[in-house]
Parts: C-alpha cells; sequence; structure tokens
C-alpha cells in the first residue's frame, strides 16, 4: 500500500502529500501562527524567484515570524489553492507540486491567479527543505504592491531622476 495514500503515513507522520496540502490551505485559510509547526526546528526555505533575493528562512521561529507579522499593506485577499497537481519522486521525502493561489481583492473585488510550484523535503511529517517558486509579480499585483515592487528593482539613480 502506498502510504501516501494514509494521512499519516502509516507511520504516526503526516505524509509530505497532507503536509503540502496543510500548508497552503493554511496559507489562504489560517490559522496564520500554527503553519511553522508544519516545518522542523532547522529548516531552509527559500524563494528563488523572488525580485529582492530574500535570505532563506532557516527555522521554525523565523516562518513562525514570516506567517504571523502583519501585512504592510492594507488589502485582504480571499483566496484558494487551485489546479493542485502533486508529483512524487523517487526520493520518498521529495515531492513537486503545481499549483495556483486563486482569489479575489476584498476591497476591490479584483480578480487574481497566482501560478506557484514548490519543491518540499519532508522529513517524519515536518518540511525540512522547500523551494518556493512563485510568480512574486501576480503575487504583488493582487496585493496591490506592484509600484512598490518596481521601484525597489530600480537602480537608485532612477529613483532621483
Amino acid at each position: 500500500m502506498d502510504s501516501r495514500a494514509d494521512p499519516d503515513g502509516g507511520d504516526g507522520h503526516r505524509s509530505p502529500r497532507d503536509v503540502f496540502l496543510r500548508l497552503v490551505n493554511g496559507v489562504c485559510e489560517g490559522p496564520y501562527e500554527n503553519l511553522a509547526d508544519l516545518y522542523a526546528e532547522q529548516t531552509h526555505v527559500t524563494h528563488p524567484f523572488h525580485p529582492l533575493n530574500p535570505p532563506p528562512l532557516l527555522s521554525r521561529s523565523e516562518l513562525h515570524e514570516h506567517f504571523t507579522a502583519p501585512p504592510p499593506f492594507a488589502r485582504t485577499l480571499n483566496r484558494k489553492p487551485v489546479n493542485i497537481i502533486i508529483h512524487d519522486t523517487a526520493d520518498p521525502e521529495v515531492i513537486v507540486a503545481e499549483f495556483a493561489y486563486q482569489g479575489h481583492v476584498d476591497e476591490t473585488g479584483e480578480a487574481f491567479t497566482v501560478p506557484c510550484v514548490f519543491v518540499l523535503r519532508i522529513r517524519d511529517g515536518l518540511i525540512v527543505e522547500s523551494r518556493d517558486y512563485i510568480d512574486h509579480i501576480a503575487s504583488a499585483r493582487a496585493w496591490g504592491q506592484l509600484e512598490s515592487l518596481l521601484a525597489a528593482l530600480r537602480p537608485s539613480s532612477d529613483v532621483d531622476r
């Protein structure tokens, strides 16, 4: 029997598939303070396509701060994960998940879709490594932060003109 069909992986630990689904649904629905519990104490989370190249998140406490910090903008996104395709790999700890966050901005009604691909390594039911490939332009647009992102990407000499 494939242990991935069992939410606990047959050994008392959540399967990689179940952990991923808890993560993406939790990002959309909350509670945000519990999301870091899906990660190992020492972890390695990167956003390789982020245009500002932020440093990796390396611990559960950093992830707790990441998930619970109040957003610096005044938009509320009503979203859900859609079009989920989970690929198993030759390594039973690793899955590749294709999906999108889809929804609308509560304040404006504007619809959005943010395509994503996550490559996750899940050991003993906890995320030990994740490479989160997110369309950060679509995300910034949904949050109303596209102009801020573009300004941050411009060389400082362009800002002074």
